[in-house]
């Protein structure tokens, strides 16, 4: 299954098959997150939620770039 998205995207519907949430609700849950680096977020996705490196990554990229 070859997707056309790129970068961060890449990565959302592995995120939502493995964790059954949809990417909305992952951003929506970083977003009313407290902190505010990019590694200390991505730290708390895999402690809290589980996530992996990579999806944890993905998704706290997406939400950082689309805050410039």
């Amino acid at each position: 299954m070859s997707g056309s998205a790129k970068g961060p995207a890449s990565y959302f519907p592995s995120i939502e098959e493995k964790y059954g949430r949809p990417v909305s609700e992952w951003f929506g849950v970083i977003r009313s997150s407290p902190l505010t680096k990019h590694m200390e977020l991505v730290g708390w996705l895999k402690s809290e939620y589980g996530l992996g490196h990579g999806h944890a990554n993905a998704l706290v990229a997406a939400v950082r770039a689309e805050q410039k």
